[in-house]
């Protein structure tokens, strides 16, 4: 795999070669991914070995941004030319070895488009895959680059009508096909709901049977259900010159163009203009993040039928999460130049605030938010001041702060989940020890994996930066600021109690069932990451040894260090397995930007901040091409786990290389 070398402006190029196509350890484990904004998406191999649940050409999303239903699985292609067969597929039964595609010469990314390259004697023949933004409408165009001679494509269309996080067994969803123009009308898929399978240049022709026993070898290893079945639908037959090409398009929608050059320029005129907007760099690496993160903006509906937008949490199982998508937000938006999409999640999440509280997520099921969290709604503070920050859109802070004062109220007497104010010392408390309110959030079959019901150090510190974001907001604006300057005084000078003078850092939770929680975690980072930290510089450098000698990993911290006997080095196995192990030392790329906006904060080494990023950069051409993954084993080699492609690890990694460009510029201003 090779990043190539650019210019200033470019784009960087993810190429795979002959030699990495044709490895199954390479070309099986590295995916793609593509999206479409209201949260439909596909994705796959580079080989095009199906090895999730999750893997396939649309999966569509029926009630935007969720109700995702894998539709159209696979296009097998089968090429005759110059006399000679080539069979272009890779699917892996249960009990044969990993497939290779040995015709495949070399597999790239055009912007976040994937693009394959087949070697078939003398011919050279492309496909690529694409998304429109807006709809549940997938392209997939063959081109014919070069050839000596006309070449026969057969093609042959799988498809299903699940849920993207089961199986199918033979029978299990009967679809029904019937020609229409152009194609076919598949379904019903869910409700009324069909998927049309339409072609410029020939026409699909109905096909019956099944192609079974698939092994999804990803979901064996996470202790799912492993073993898939895909129903055989259509087949087409064309025979293509040099030169020519033949697009398809799976779609839910009513319409779809087939004019091939209009759809490919949808996209393409799409990704242009997101590179536009930012004008504070040309950098290719903030280009290709940039691309990243508009893969999880996505629009939600309101109830009243206005447009709303959220965050996916990560691609391909996650939602959109409240704590998420704060955490998500500046990183996502400000660095791209996207104020608007800023404001309008700010709007929508606001518009679910209830009784001070921002939704923790929106369940796949699409039944009524969950309100169970103690941070979501601090980060929220922390979004709308970042926001402020890069825009100064008074018309939003003014018109959200009524909101925040009512928040801070309800945090003052009391909310859900015994999440209130201690007048006491100042602090929040938050929980029982049956409930899990932070970003530690494991709770499996009545076990709570880390238990920290109490007074975390996170939320305390997100306590603190929110009521003096709430003193600045007041000033802002021209109100009363004193209130909420009494209580961030009465909240840092409560904090003190987290420090552990014997370790040296703070002590991960105060005033819980079983007293105080020494254990080193990566929680304290906030406490120095944030705009306004309660603790004393000796205090913060502290907090970053402490961290960076037990936690700090290559690619994010840790979530609990290797010398406690709870420490688990591996996410791999049973569901129960590796919810054992979510928070109990396994890595999160996320983290780094925390540590990093710390390690910056302290050293004002802009150099030695960035080389933290790096590996994570790097990163772009592992697991999910393009983008950063979720999770990392604890232990090295710190394999990528988890959803392949996480908002808040590519958003905190563009935030931190966007304020080091900032920084570097006003130093050398």
């Amino acid at each position: 795999m090779m990043m190539e070398q650019l210019q200033p402006g470019e784009m960087i190029v993810l190429t795979f070669g002959h030699a990495l196509c044709t490895e199954p350890a390479i070309a099986g484990s590295r995916e793609w991914l593509i999206t479409n904004g209201i949260g439909g998406y596909a994705a796959g191999t580079i080989v095009g070995t199906l090895t999730r649940s999750y893997h396939g050409l649309l999966v569509a999303a029926l009630n935007p941004p969720l109700g995702r239903v894998l539709t159209l699985a696979t296009l097998d292609t089968y090429v005759n030319y110059l006399s000679q067969h080539f069979d272009l597929t890779a699917h892996r039964r249960v009990g044969e070895p990993s497939p290779v595609c040995r015709w495949l010469e070399r597999w790239w990314r055009d912007g976040t488009t994937p693009v394959w390259e087949y070697r078939l004697a003398d011919a050279l023949l492309e496909r690529r895959i694409w998304m429109i933004p807006g709809a549940n409408t997938t392209y997939i165009r063959y081109t014919v680059q070069r050839a000596s001679a006309p070449m026969t494509l057969r093609i042959d269309a799988l498809a299903t009508a699940r849920d993207h996080h089961t199986v199918s067994q033979v029978g299990d969803i009967p679809l029904q096909v019937e020609q229409i123009a152009n194609g076919l009308r598949v379904g019903p898929i869910a409700g009324s709901h069909h998927l049309r399978l339409l072609s410029d240049r020939a026409t699909f022709t109905p096909l019956g049977g099944w192609l079974t026993d698939l092994y999804l070898a990803v979901e064996d290893e996470r202790g799912q259900a492993a073993v898939d079945n895909l129903q055989r639908i259509g087949r087409l037959v064309v025979t293509l010159a040099e030169g020519e090409s033949l697009l398809i398009a799976a779609t839910t929608e009513s319409m779809a163009t087939l004019n091939s050059a209009t759809a490919w320029q949808q996209r393409a005129d799409y990704e242009a203009a997101l590179l536009r907007r930012i004008d504070w760099t040309d950098d290719p690496i903030v280009h290709q993040l940039a691309l990243a993160a508009d893969q999880f903006i996505v629009d939600r509906p309101l109830v009243e039928g206005s447009r709303g937008c959220t965050i996916i949490a990560g691609y391909p199982w996650f939602t959109d999460w409240g704590r998420d998508t704060m955490i998500s937000l500046p990183g996502l938006t400000i660095p791209t130049r996207r104020p608007e999409i800023a404001a309008a999640v700010l709007r929508t999440f606001a518009h679910f605030v209830d009784r001070g509280m921002i939704p923790n997520r929106f369940p796949d099921e699409g039944t009524v938010p969950e309100y169970n969290t103690a941070d979501a709604t601090l980060w929220f503070f922390e979004a709308i001041r970042a926001h402020h920050a890069a825009y100064a859109d008074d018309e939003l802070l003014a018109e959200l702060f009524p909101l925040l004062a009512d928040i801070i109220d309800w945090h003052v007497r009391g909310t859900r989940d015994r999440i209130g104010l201690d007048r006491g010392d100042g602090l929040l408390r938050a929980g029982t020890p049956t409930t899990q309110l932070t970003w530690m959030d494991v709770r499996v079959r009545g076990w709570v994996v880390t238990p920290r019901s109490g007074k975390p150090v996170e939320i305390n510190a997100l306590w603190y930066n929110a009521l003096q974001s709430m003193a600045s907001f007041a000033h802002r604006l021209g109100k009363p600021a004193e209130r909420y300057e009494a209580m961030a005084a009465a909240a840092r000078a409560g904090f003190r109690r987290f420090w552990y003078e014997d370790g040296q850092y703070l002590y991960d939770v105060i005033d819980g069932p079983r007293g105080v929680d020494p254990t080193l975690r990566p929680n304290q980072i906030f406490a120095v990451s944030l705009p306004h930290s309660p603790l004393t510089p000796e205090q913060q450098h502290a907090v970053v040894r402490a961290c960076a000698r037990s936690l700090l990993t290559s690619v994010g911290l840790r979530s609990l260090t290797p010398t406690h006997p709870d420490y688990a080095p591996r996410y791999i196995g049973s569901l129960l397995h590796r919810d054992g192990a979510y928070h109990q030392g396994t890595v999160w790329a996320w983290l780094i930007g925390p540590f990093a906006s710390a390690f910056y904060r302290l050293t004002n080494d802009n150099a030695a901040t960035r080389r933290l990023l790096i590996p994570l950069i790097d990163h772009l051409a592992d697991g999910c091409i393009g983008t950063i993954s979720e999770i990392f084993d604890g232990d090295p080699p710190h394999h990528p786990r988890g959803c392949f492609a996480q908002a808040w690890s590519v958003a905190e990694v563009l935030r931190v290389w966007y304020d080091l460009s900032r920084h570097h510029r006003a130093d050398n201003a």
